[in-house]
């Protein structure tokens, strides 16, 4: 959402501090991933193959993977995503709530093209066991 922001208005952007921002056309690719095949194909089958990324067992892996001590996450917030998901409609439509990585993907080159043109200071911010996003996405940033 802030990527998009900047792209709105660049002139009110001093600078941008992203927690997991993915922004880059080339990327390290996750350990985990949602097949993006849905997004070229939309078919029934391909939406079908996305099933399993939403069951709770996956939505909690997101939540656990890499913590040393799994208690000390509070077990609410993985149910909590497991039942936002298991709305009516979800489990029918599975791509529906990944839908927003399509167009993030969609939008990289137009970050790209902002970031050389304005150069904005960045800080970014990424964890070292998390699954999705890895440190050499952080690490790709250039410091200025």
């Amino acid at each position: 959402m802030g990527f998009r922001l900047a792209l709105a208005r660049p002139e009110r952007i001093t600078a941008i501090i992203s927690q997991n921002g993915n922004a880059y056309l080339e990327r390290p690719k996750p350990r985990l991933e949602p097949d993006p095949e849905y997004w070229k194909e939309p078919t029934p089958e391909n939406r079908t193959a996305l099933r399993d990324f939403l069951k709770p067992e996956a939505t909690k892996w997101q939540y656990v993977h890499g913590v040393q001590d799994e208690s000390q996450v509070a077990p609410e917030s993985y149910e909590l995503d497991s039942a936002l998901l298991a709305r009516p409609g979800k489990r029918r439509d599975p791509a529906r709530p990944l839908s927003g990585l399509c167009q993030q993907c969609c939008a990289l080159s137009k970050f790209q093209e902002y970031f050389r043109i304005k150069q904005p200071s960045l800080l970014a911010v990424w964890g070292k066991n998390d699954p999705f996003f890895l440190p050499p996405g952080a690490e790709g940033v250039q410091a200025r």
